[in-house]
């Protein structure tokens, strides 16, 4: 039979190529939506990476912030990364690793580093905080376990620092996510996320840090809200704590 309409054109073969034209374009877009944050590449010292890649950096494109947050400008607006950290090179290579220069904890360096996000908290789909202290979630209660209210907090280094005084939920997951402490000393109110404590023998055992650096924990600025910047910084600060905290957790363990 004879197909006036495509002659000899054969239409397995040009669906074929229309298909990976089609594919190219696709990852093509894709990596370009990709670099809308990180790009241009830098060096580990900060400098503009001379190797680039494939692909260009994709044109502007501003996306307008749910629940009221104003408009985000992509790639040209992207959050900056931190500035004057206290670090320094041990070679002029790069891949080489950097060491602190200060208190590695205070400054927010290796395992204690923290990203300069939004200094503002994580919303729900409605735009209320999803994390808020128990007693200000009038809705919830602790229903299984153990009550933490009341309970001693006891750190690494096996002394009363504080007494548990409220637990942080996340409204939305049902979950509990920090306890609130009140340091024994009068130095206020502080978080600890519940995946960096242990609940044992009627007390709240936090290991990654010692007695005396509790005071440097980071403070939320409201009593009733934490910003994802805030979270950061504290979850650093324990986490740093597992290296940080003594010079004998730095040294070879065997």
């Amino acid at each position: 039979m004879v197909n006036a309409f495509v002659g000899n054109l054969d239409l397995a073969s040009l669906s074929l190529w229309l298909f990976w034209i089609f594919f190219a374009l696709l990852i093509f877009y894709i990596q370009r939506e990709n670099m809308r944050e990180g790009y241009p590449l830098e060096n580990d010292d900060g400098e503009t990476s001379a190797n680039q890649g494939l692909f260009p950096v994709p044109e502007d494109k501003t996306f307008i912030l749910p629940h009221g947050r104003g408009e985000l400008t992509v790639p040209s607006g992207q959050r900056g990364e931190r500035a004057n950290i206290a670090l320094e090179q041990t070679s002029k290579a790069n891949g080489y690793p950097f060491e602190p220069t200060g208190d590695p904890m205070k400054d927010g360096v290796g395992p204690a580093s923290w990203c300069d996000r939004r200094d503002d908290p994580e919303r729900d789909a409605k735009g209320h905080p999803k994390i808020v202290p128990l007693s200000h979630a009038t809705a919830f209660h602790i229903n299984a376990g153990r009550n933490p209210i009341g309970l001693h907090v006891i750190s690494g280094d096996k002394q009363k620092v504080g007494t548990v005084t409220d637990v942080w939920i996340d409204e939305p997951e049902q979950l509990v996510r920090y306890f609130e402490y009140e340091l024994a000393d009068g130095g206020g109110k502080r978080l600890v996320p519940v995946t960096m404590l242990r609940l044992w023998g009627g007390k709240v055992i936090i290991q990654s840090i010692y007695a005396h650096q509790f005071a440097d924990v980071p403070k939320t600025a409201s009593a009733e809200q934490v910003t994802l910047l805030e979270e950061d910084k504290i979850c650093g600060y324990y986490g740093g704590g597992y290296l940080y905290a003594s010079q004998s957790r730095q040294d070879p363990q065997i």
